[in-house]
């Protein structure tokens, strides 16, 4: 893809409404995205596989995995007056909820408008204003004044899905991303970026880009996607929380504009050693800039991938400021550093590099 057509699809991926088990609006957008260069089926969780137009029967298989689901929430109940109680889905922290625009999908698919309602400081108490409340004490308005109004005229009730209501933006002068949701949309479009450079070029490796639902909600659908792909070997491409605002230089180790992360640990995943140093040594190689993680918090699908059926697994991470929260940093470099090095690793792969993976 030419950048402007990159950036045209990174903004429409970010502004896309998806989150755990609501992901059809995005899985629409990723297919009709990759449909003119990949044979694309979707399965019951809405999980997609686009598989490269010209795989061969009987050659290995190469994995691409990114997911479609962003951290959001559901609506558990309306309150007798109007207002919604919610429960989130996925890693949330309660401080970045209060004052938090968001678009509430009703029962006839509409996006109702709302926030999460705040006490004006000219009520609080003392101790009100100096903490944040629960989520389970918190609510969303819509503007309605009764139980009522909200489930009959509103059409809001029990299950109804609720996104992040913030648009993308991207500076050309910074080369920055401002917008939400880039984990792991960032991953996504890298994944349909990958497969549209491969497009007519033959690879020794079949290659299988799987979009998987339900991640922020423990991986579900990475399980899924690896017992009905089966691969030999497997790209993990993820969006990765930035480090380099909080953390001293000499630990930071995922930082905006110093290339992909490729992650040694966290709580849920230790690559293949080999397919680790293998992929750096590619980068090294190939100038492209990288860095290496070792993580004492999260967990992503490699893990879920990895434990299905030992195929050698790495991860590789696009660094997001504000991760998990309604507004992300993200850099065009970085991004483009991500599918390069995933492309250096499909053509460069061989039978005989994957033995040496398992080799000790």
């Amino acid at each position: 893809m030419q950048k402007q057509q990159e950036i045209k699809m990174l903004k429409a991926f970010s502004d896309a409404n998806s989150t755990s088990g609501f992901e059809g609006e995005f899985v629409k957008l990723f297919t009709d995205t990759v449909q003119d260069f990949a044979d694309v089926k979707v399965d019951g969780m809405l999980n997609v596989y686009a598989s490269k137009k010209d795989n061969q029967p009987g050659r290995p298989v190469i994995q691409l995995d990114a997911h479609s689901d962003a951290v959001g929430f559901i609506t558990q109940a309306v309150r007798p007056n109007g207002m919604i109680k919610f429960v989130p889905l996925g890693g949330w922290v309660k401080y970045n909820i209060p004052a938090l625009r968001v678009k509430i999908k009703n029962r006839a698919g509409e996006y109702v408008p709302g926030v999460v309602a705040t006490k004006p400081p000219h009520f609080m108490t003392a101790a009100e204003k100096n903490n944040v409340p629960d989520v389970a004490d918190m609510s969303i308005d819509v503007g309605s004044s009764s139980r009522a109004e909200t489930i009959n005229d509103y059409q809001i009730d029990t299950g109804c899905p609720i996104f992040v209501d913030v648009k993308c933006e991207y500076n050309e002068k910074s080369g920055l991303f401002f917008g939400k949701d880039f984990d792991d949309r960032f991953g996504a479009a890298a994944m349909a970026d990958v497969l549209d450079n491969l497009k007519d070029e033959q690879t020794a490796f079949n290659v299988v880009a799987a979009l998987s639902s339900q991640e922020e909600v423990g991986l579900r659908g990475a399980y899924v996607t690896a017992r009905a792909v089966k691969p030999d070997v497997a790209i993990v491409l993820e969006s990765c929380p930035a480090d380099d605002t909080f953390t001293p230089e000499w630990l930071s180790q995922t930082g905006l504009k110093r290339g992909p992360m490729l992650r040694d640990m966290d709580t849920s995943f230790l690559p293949n050693p080999k397919f680790q140093q293998y992929a750096c040594d590619l980068a090294d190689k190939n100038n492209i800039p990288y860095t290496r993680s070792v993580r004492t918090g999260g967990g992503q699908d490699g893990a879920a991938i990895y434990y299905e059926n030992g195929a050698p697994t790495i991860v590789i991470g696009i660094p997001v400021r504000y991760e998990h929260s309604p507004y992300c940093f993200s850099a065009y470099s970085d991004f483009k550093a991500s599918v390069a090095l995933t492309l250096a690793i499909i053509r460069d792969l061989t039978k005989e590099k994957l033995a040496s993976f398992s080799q000790f």
